[in-house]
């Protein structure tokens, strides 16, 4: 385990040191698998399905093999094919759109709100199409896009809702949990994720039986009964040691949320006691009044067009910071010549140039922290002294 007195440099994220305090508990449970030799649908497996719908208040999870798999198997489920239209932010990471190329459906991309950073819900209306099929909020960094008003705005049309909530296991909208909303909900097991494994591995919350059958369906190369195969499905299962690992993070998910939430509030207190939050400085991550926040990432914007200047100067101090996302989904080399619309992305391409998500994990300690909002403070300085000269 690193020890964050050992030197000046701040990770952006710790994955060792979060894991460190519960590596007996890892062991114990991975060798209780290997003993069994049930190393796919152990019954770790079953468990942390059945722990995870508890979690999220819905009736069925189904494991996967990452979240990725989960959004791909999430659009197949509902029968997404050439000719559908998907809408999506362009703001996101890859695999919120891939799914959509992938199937050959359409991606339809709407703009996101300046503050959360989430999907514009009137965005989102204004794209509605005949020939929209699905709808995919992201809830970004951890907190969640505006479920009740997306939800309302897809029901009208009877669109079904797939959450993007790689980013927000724990998080809640007018506490009601994320992936409890919608037709599906999609999770990510990254290491980076707040419940991370060892490895790759993604769940699907799905309210509806029937539904969870066909994506469980999908999910097992469509096969039901062996050999038999009823549709065209994929490789994709939750093997049983991610599954061990995942229930033993999962009794501690909550200290880490904790966790998260006070390093985030430590940053806006150090921030705006500091003097650097303004037009031109720092503006603070949004905490919409109505979601629980679990801080996957803590994003600050950067004005005056100095954000790439702050990342290299806090680079140089080895202070570890991250760009999510610099060139949004619409302009990315792979999709030129894709016949997708993309009108009205201000936000999401100003966003672009400004995000900058600063070291965040629950063992981050406040004088790491400290050294993250010195190195910020003699950056402001600098160049306040340069502009002077």
């Amino acid at each position: 385990m690193s020890n964050p007195q050992d030197n000046a440099g701040v990770p952006l994220l710790d994955v060792n040191r979060d894991n460190a305090p519960h590596r007996e508990e890892f062991i114990e449970a991975l060798t209780e698998v290997l003993d069994s030799g049930r190393f796919l649908f152990g019954p770790d497996v079953v468990e942390l399905e059945s722990e995870l719908a508890g979690y999220c208040q819905v009736d069925n999870v189904v494991g996967c093999a990452s979240g990725s798999d989960a959004l791909l198997l999430a659009l197949m489920a509902l029968d997404i094919k050439p000719g559908d239209e998907v809408i999506v932010p362009s703001f996101t990471f890859f695999a919120s759109v891939s799914c959509i190329s992938r199937l050959g459906a359409t991606p339809v991309f709407a703009d996101i709100e300046p503050g959360t950073f989430n999907v514009n819900p009137e965005s989102v209306a204004s794209l509605i199409t005949d020939k929209t099929k699905a709808i995919i909020p992201v809830h970004l960094f951890g907190q969640c896009a505006q479920l009740d008003r997306i939800c309302q705005i897809a029901g009208e049309r009877d669109i079904p809702v797939i959450e993007d909530a790689a980013q927000a296991i724990g998080a809640a909208y007018h506490s009601r949990p994320a992936g409890s909303w919608g037709a599906i909900g999609c999770f990510s097991f990254y290491p980076t994720k707040n419940l991370g494994g060892m490895g790759d591995g993604g769940m699907m919350t799905v309210p509806d039986a029937g539904l969870a059958d066909r994506v469980r369906l999908f999910a097992g190369h469509g096969m039901r009964p062996r050999y038999y195969h009823k549709v065209i499905g994929i490789n994709s299962r939750l093997d049983t040691f991610q599954a061990a690992v995942l229930r033993v993070k999962l009794r501690h998910l909550g200290d880490a949320i904790d966790g998260r939430t006070a390093v985030a509030d430590r940053y806006d207190r150090m921030l705006t006691d500091q003097g650097m939050v303004g037009e031109d400085q720092i503006t603070l991550p949004t905490r919409d009044k109505n979601a629980f926040h679990v801080w996957n990432q803590y994003a600050i914007r950067v004005g005056g067009e100095r954000r790439d200047a702050l990342r290299s100067y806090l680079a140089e101090r080895k202070i570890g910071s991250e760009i999510y996302y610099p060139i949004p989904m619409h302009k990315q080399e792979c999709f030129e010549g894709t016949p997708f619309r993309h009108e009205g992305l201000e936000e999401t391409e100003k966003a672009s140039l400004e995000v900058l998500n600063l070291p965040v994990f629950p063992s981050l300690i406040e004088a790491e922290q400290t050294r993250v909002i010195e190195a910020i403070g003699s950056f402001y300085s600098s160049a306040a002294s340069r502009a002077a000269a």
